[in-house]
């Protein structure tokens, strides 16, 4: 039972450094929606998310883990970032 808790708290340890990268990457997503804002660029480039995923896809893959599984996830978060973007974007500065 030792063993098998000492892996839920890597597991633990792990699921804190991804929610910390989930913040950094929102962090950084702010400052693109401002950017863009202040260009004109619109908040959803589609060649920029289909490049995000598949990259992404690719990479997990080259680690044994399931490009599908990654595609969801990366798909997801994208979908959330552009949204976030688009909401940033139309507030009043």
């Amino acid at each position: 039972m030792k063993l098998l808790q000492a892996h839920r708290r890597r597991i633990d340890e792990l699921d804190d450094r991804i929610v910390r990268l989930f913040a950094e990457r929102y962090g950084i997503i702010e400052e693109v929606a401002v950017i863009k804002a202040e260009h004109g660029i619109p908040s959803v480039l589609a060649d920029r998310v289909t490049e995000v995923i598949e990259r992404n896809a690719k990479y997990a893959e080259e680690l044994g883990l399931d490009p599908d599984l990654v595609r969801r996830i990366y798909t997801l978060m994208v979908d959330e970032a552009c949204a976030m973007e688009d909401r940033l974007m139309k507030k009043p500065a």
